[in-house]
């Protein structure tokens, strides 16, 4: 089935020469065609001009400058609107980012899309929606929907890259871009933005960078001196993510041990080679390796949602029921919402064999994500063995 062409909804109209919206009414040159939003049942052939209104004419330019690059008539259109909208902008970024929050995420990206055309170059609203498919990328990632989060982790670094190239300097593109390259582990990308983050802002005094700001300054030296201190930018441990990302877990198990061989107190490196063994179910040896990260990483952050739902798993794996059930009441603590840890609480209890309880957990999952796949098969499957 093809997809909808959002220009379907809008057709383009001949105003007469004395036409007149109301007397506040914002001025129309007559001799442009004006694109115009369809309402519910209408169609051109029995479009009523005593019915338009100043909506429909501010909708179906928002939508020609959204999906209509070509258009000749689009440095007008965007006249009209801030001739009738002087506000147009902020308006539609604060629903834009309302409907982000809300996770009604297509027409989010309608908003973004519009805001794009409306003010093309706008570095602040490139930015937003480099953030905005970050956003809706993690989200898709934690349903299960793992093509379409890569797609959208696509989407945010090319509006990422676009947000850097801007002139004058966007501090924050650096900053936030910094945080998308180290979900990746690509650790000496976010070492390069986070450089550039803090050479941009050192000039800047703290009254004019505010507590925010100050705040961001601190957290971007505490990630560069993380980098620098455990080597995180070294080519074996980058490697090692890719592999075990990509499923060659065998390959990238080699690399981290190679570089816990120059570095064997990093507890991010124990934790990744835990990581690629538990991918191979060698779960004694991948219990091991989180101890490990644990032991190492006690101070510096390993005692995280990750690392204790990883041992949960290494433990429920090898039956030692009670230390996964332990492991995972210990990562709820850190993150209640984190459907992976709930899940997994879920197989705990069917480990034990109480169906109920299983359904319970699965069912709060769909609550924090309806979306969720693996909840949705597995209550499909349990209702189907009842």
């Amino acid at each position: 089935m093809n997809p909808v062409n959002p220009l379907e909804s809008v057709y383009f109209i001949q105003l007469p020469e004395d036409f007149k919206l109301s007397d506040a009414a914002m001025h129309i040159d007559t001799t442009i065609p004006l694109p115009v939003q369809k309402k519910e049942k209408d169609d051109a052939g029995n479009f009523d001009m005593a019915s338009l209104t100043q909506e429909q004419i501010l909708s179906g330019i928002l939508t020609v400058l959204a999906y209509d690059k070509e258009n000749k008539h689009l440095d007008y259109y965007r006249s009209i609107l801030k001739k009738a909208r002087p506000n147009i902008k902020k308006e539609l970024m604060s629903a834009a980012i309302l409907k982000a929050k809300n996770e009604d995420y297509d027409l989010a990206e309608e908003i973004f899309t519009a805001l794009r055309g409306f003010d093309p170059d706008d570095t602040i609203t490139i930015l937003n929606t480099a953030l905005f498919f970050d956003q809706r990328a993690e989200s898709y990632r934690k349903s299960g929907l793992f093509e379409d989060a890569d797609a959208y982790d696509a989407d945010a670094l090319e509006y990422y890259k676009t947000a850097m190239d801007a002139e004058p300097a966007l501090p924050d593109a650096f900053f936030n871009a910094a945080f998308y390259y180290l979900k990746k582990y690509e650790y000496a990308q976010a070492k390069d933005c986070l450089e550039t983050y803090l050479a941009l802002t050192v000039e800047v005094s703290d009254e004019e960078m505010g507590e925010n700001g100050i705040r961001k300054k601190n957290r971007a030296q505490e990630i560069l001196n993380n980098i620098s201190n455990n080597r995180l930018e070294d080519e074996d441990y980058h490697a090692a993510y890719k592999l075990i990302n990509s499923g060659e877990e065998e390959k990238g198990i080699d690399h981290i041990k190679t570089f816990l061989e120059k570095n064997p107190k990093v507890w991010n490196a124990w934790f990744m080679l835990g990581w690629g063994l538990r991918k191979l179910a060698r779960f004694e040896d991948a219990k091991q390796a989180f101890l490990k990260a644990l032991e190492c990483g006690k101070d510096f952050g390993a005692e995280n949602c990750n690392t204790y739902n990883e041992l949960s798993i290494c433990y429920l794996e090898t039956n030692s029921i009670d230390e996964a059930k332990k492991y995972l009441f210990k990562a709820l603590a850190l993150e209640p919402e984190n459907t992976k840890v709930i899940s997994n609480l879920a197989y705990v209890a069917l480990k034990e064999g109480n169906i109920s309880e299983a359904q319970k957990f699965f069912t709060a999952v769909l609550e924090i994500d309806p979306d969720d796949k693996i909840a949705l098969a597995e209550l499909a499957k349990l209702e189907i063995e009842e």
